[in-house]
């Protein structure tokens, strides 16, 4: 049977069988601490994970890239182990572990034998309430995560060039700010600022635990009541109230230029709302926009328009992730040919989006989209670790497990309509950034691709 045969095959059956249940099970010890467990029993092994429910738009001012770097220092001393012996322990036991943070969360996590998954407990707890900090750690770290910045933006032009974007795009809300901080800022981070982060939100109350994989939910509750459960909770803990961002009344633009840019782009970057609990429909309907618009490079809107048609762009994109606690982005993005200016791939790409909302969705791409969805979200259950992500992600933006539990139902219920509805809410100019990415015109150097760059920062 030839590969696209068997593909489609496996599209089709993906489509006509329903999602696997998923067997989650929850519960919240008496100290406020959540427990969710899926039950995976194919493979002896063990995905543990603590999510704290604290990033980088949780910050104070001022202290820009605290929330990561009290990431990176948690790897160092407690009352029980000294610095670096949780991941030697870890690898000695033959696992895995490291940890990110991103604006809305900070997550740890372990995969390791299932018959371990109590060792991971016991130290994890240990590093929430007991952990002890040097200045000379402080010292040591911030110099780290200095080079971190160095390394993953400020010698990439690209990662330089969206964050100001960013920054432009969210003028009052701490989304605008990078969650490895600003440099000056990160410079001056102290033990005290590290402190008032660890003291008041690395609490029971505020995190919750993921374990997925070879497991009894009643043992893993047992097991949780006994190292986590006994920790205090926070009885100040405040509510995540953030400075939200004004209504956008006028389109902005950044332009950046850096002789190091190898290929110009233009990318447009709208404000969106983002998966609510119990509402999740529009943000279901914007990711069938990102994947009608730029989601192929051969039969997206985009690629079709002004690589195929107008011969404008080398390539072309779309991209759109709900899951935030407060508004999100749909971004846009087009690379043009040699010879074609960044203005005149603006205006192809203004005229492409134009034409979409006035034509309409394409039934044929609609349902084909439907169905890639559809296989994705049944092929996702494979995935212990990223079945622990999903909800681990989703409950600490705000979410349910049975809003995660309800989201592959909510996309397959998406109407061209909705589609269409979303579009012109979002895809409207005021409440836009675009930003010019090139170099100076004698530097430009050979063309190639622009990565794509996460906005979460990893030890």
């Amino acid at each position: 049977m030839p590969v696209t045969r068997l593909t489609a095959l496996l599209l089709s059956c993906a489509a006509a069988a329903p999602a696997a249940a998923q067997e989650v099970t929850t519960a919240t010890l008496d100290n406020g601490m959540e427990v969710v467990v899926i039950e995976d029993h194919r493979a002896p092994v063990a995905v543990h994970m603590v999510w704290y429910k604290t990033g980088s738009a949780d910050e104070p001012p001022g202290v820009s890239g605290v929330a990561h770097f009290l990431e990176h220092l948690l790897f160092k001393a407690t009352d029980d182990l000294e610095a670096g012996e949780f991941s030697r322990t870890v690898a000695e036991n033959g696992g895995t572990d490291n940890a990110f943070t991103s604006y809305d969360y900070t997550a740890y996590h372990q995969r390791v034998a299932a018959d371990r998954l109590e060792l991971m407990m016991r130290m994890e707890a240990d590093r929430m309430n007991d952990l002890r900090l040097t200045p000379e750690d402080i010292e040591t770290e911030r110099q780290v995560i200095l080079e971190e910045r160095s390394q993953r933006v400020d010698s990439d032009p690209g990662s330089i060039a969206r964050e100001q974007m960013r920054a432009a795009q969210f003028l009052n809300h701490r989304y605008g700010q990078p969650v490895i901080g600003w440099r000056h800022e990160m410079q001056e981070l102290d033990l005290e600022d590290v402190l008032a982060t660890y003291d008041l939100w690395y609490s029971p109350n505020n995190a919750i635990l993921v374990v997925a994989g070879d497991v009894e939910p009643e043992a893993v509750i047992a097991m949780a009541e006994e190292h986590y459960g006994v920790l205090p909770a926070e009885p100040g803990l405040p509510p995540r109230e953030r400075q939200q961002e004004p209504p956008q009344l006028a389109a902005r633009s950044v332009t950046y230029e850096d002789p190091r840019v190898s290929q110009p782009y233009v990318l447009r970057s709208y404000i969106a709302p983002a998966r609510n609990a119990g509402d999740q429909e529009r943000a279901a309907a914007l990711v069938y926009l990102a994947q009608i618009l730029g989601g192929s490079s051969f039969t997206s809107v985009l690629a079709e328009k002004l690589t195929f048609e107008e011969n404008v762009a080398l390539f072309s994109g779309a991209g759109y992730d709900g899951t935030a606690l407060d508004d999100s982005t749909f971004g846009i993005t087009v690379a043009p040919r040699p010879g074609v200016s960044l203005e005149e791939a603006e205006a192809a790409m203004d005229r492409a989006v134009a034409e979409f909302l006035e034509e309409g969705v394409d039934p044929a791409q609609l349902e084909r989209i439907r169905t890639q969805l559809r296989a994705s979200e049944t092929y996702a259950l494979d995935n212990v670790a990223g079945l622990a992500n999903r909800y681990g992600a989703a409950l600490a933006t705000g979410l349910t497990v049975e809003d995660v539990k309800a989201w592959p139902e909510v996309l397959q219920a998406v109407t061209a309509e909705d589609i269409m509805e979303a579009a012109r809410e979002v895809l409207a100019p005021r409440s836009s950034v675009t930003l010019y990415v090139s170099a100076p015109e004698t530097e430009a150097a050979p063309a190639s691709e622009p990565e794509p760059v996460s906005e979460e920062a990893s030890q």
